[in-house]
């Protein structure tokens, strides 16, 4: 029993958790070897959080019986959840996901809007007990963060995920550049948009349009999409006009003919999105796929950051509810695109085809290609794609979701009866084979990750093999560190096992 208690103990701010006041109370082992005197800072079913002489403890309830004023109803504790952080994400996909959330436990939910936010309530429809007590309150990044971190928050939702903060994917986004619908201008190249948005750009003219004045708009600094993209850029947009809200955003762009802005996909409004291409001129589009697999290089993951410390139950139950079906479908609705896995045929894909043509030579010779070809045709490609953290073999926040999504999928069989392959590439910087290497070694770090987070596969279902390309199918141009990044990756291909293949695209 002490085990219990001592190894559970934390070191965390004070969090207060529908407990009224602190009051004293007494942890008894139910083996009365341990007792525990100190005030109790919260209690979520499960766990009591009390501060003690020792510090802050988090103490297992089932293993000890409570004493004294402060004890709570064991029967049903009132959880009180305070989310902060990105004004837009929050108010536009939380609501809905909360009420699908509260429908597949049968609970009833009242929410009403607040101040920058809103304020729900979850019971119990047969009973009428309180359960939970939910908010939103839109705040700046660093600000929500704080909160987090010192108690005052148990989620945040955040276009960003810092070092040292957990994180789930709520959904996901993209950045894309706006323009007037009356404005001609056919398409940008990503370091042209970069000029512009760092105030090296004031005129059309500089990118081969009209002689007339570029006008650059953005949102407040303090916005977490913003803050996202300045992250992005590494240095703050040196926008003329500012907006406090995406709406206003897109509205005041579609009204000027010469203005321009970065906003998300789902934020268009009545703005014309401007095309994007790479510096050597590879189109970048903002597709489903592309945005999931984390193709498109201004994917923009929207997460829920969660704190170092035990959360109530009803948020852990939340979280895992995030990866559901009835949680995508929402997040679609609200006009985000979702997490679901996505198949498409790796043939319809015949940008990327054209791709690794162009970039054929001395390092990627017609025998790759064969190769490529071979395995790519009857294949579907699946939207989950891992990447790495810069400079590492860690799989970023994006992909650590990826890599659970699809052990999950491994876990029921989904994908019984076809050979899955787990191909690896790499950038084209340095030595050939040393690239084919890398691009080989990434593949067997995600099979590795994937086997130990699937110790009980089904009958029929095998995990996937492995084949690396190296650098032999470019998703962008190798001359910027962001195409670096997106050639960089492991991707999941689908082929049957059974039945005839279409002949193959080469001789």
């Amino acid at each position: 029993m002490g085990r219990r208690i001592w190894g559970a103990a934390v070191i965390a701010a004070f969090l207060h958790c529908g407990v009224a006041a602190a009051q004293d109370v007494t942890l008894t082992a139910r083996d009365g070897g341990i007792t525990l005197d100190g005030t109790l800072q919260g209690f979520d079913g499960e766990f009591y959080r009390i501060e003690t002489a020792y510090g802050l403890l988090t103490v297992d309830g089932e293993g000890v019986i409570c004493t004294g004023p402060g004890c709570p109803d064991l029967t049903a504790p009132l959880a009180v959840i305070r989310i902060q952080g990105a004004a837009d994400a929050g108010n536009r996909l939380l609501p809905g996901l909360l009420a699908v959330f509260a429908a597949t436990r049968g609970l009833q939910i009242d929410s009403q809007p607040a101040e920058a936010g809103f304020a729900a309530e979850l019971t119990d429809a047969a009973t009428g007990q309180l359960l939970a007590r939910i908010s939103f309150a839109a705040t700046a990044p660093a600000a929500a963060e704080k909160a987090l971190a010192s108690g005052a928050a148990e989620l945040v939702v955040s276009a960003t995920a810092p070092q040292g903060m957990g994180s789930r994917v709520l959904g996901l986004d993209a950045l894309i550049a706006i323009v007037a619908q009356d404005n001609a201008f056919p398409r940008i190249a990503t370091p042209d948009l970069a000029r512009v948005l760092l105030g090296e750009v004031t005129n059309w003219q500089a990118l081969g349009g009209p002689d007339m004045p570029l006008v650059l708009h953005a949102l407040e600094p303090g916005d977490s999409l913003q803050a996202a993209l300045e992250a992005r850029l590494g240095r703050p947009v040196a926008a003329s006009v500012r907006h406090p809200d995406l709406a206003s955003l897109a509205a005041a762009v579609a009204r000027d003919p010469w203005a321009l802005a970065i906003t998300g996909r789902s934020a268009q409004g009545a703005a014309r999105a401007l095309p994007l291409t790479d510096s050597c001129s590879f189109p970048l589009l903002p597709t489903g796929l592309a945005v999931k697999a984390e193709d498109y290089p201004l994917s923009l993951p929207l997460y829920l950051l969660t704190p170092r410390r035990r959360l109530p139950l009803l948020a852990r139950e939340f979280l895992e509810f995030l990866a559901l079906p009835e949680a995508q479908a929402s997040v679609a609705a609200a006009g985000y695109v979702d997490r679901a896995p996505e198949r498409q045929p790796m043939t319809a894909d015949g940008l990327r085809l054209i791709n690794a043509i162009r970039g054929a030579g001395a390092d990627v010779t017609l025998d790759d290609l064969k190769r490529l070809a071979d395995l790519m045709v009857g294949a579907d490609r699946l939207s989950l794609t891992f990447r790495f953290e810069d400079g590492s073999t860690t799989l970023d926040a994006h992909s650590r979701d990826n890599l659970a999504d699809l052990a999950r999928l491994l876990a029921v069989g989904e994908f019984r009866g076809q050979d899955m392959v787990l191909a690896g590439f790499s950038d084209g910087a340095g030595d050939a084979a040393a690239n084919l290497a890398l691009s080989q070694a990434r593949a067997e770090g995600v099979l590795a990750a994937l086997t130990k987070a699937t110790p009980d596969l089904p009958e029929g279902q095998a995990l996937p093999r492995i084949e690396a390309f190296g650098e032999a199918l470019p998703m962008a141009c190798d001359t910027t560190a962001a195409g670096r990044r997106l050639n960089r990756r492991v991707e999941v291909w689908l082929r049957p096992l059974l039945g005839p293949v279409k002949d193959s695209l080469v001789p």
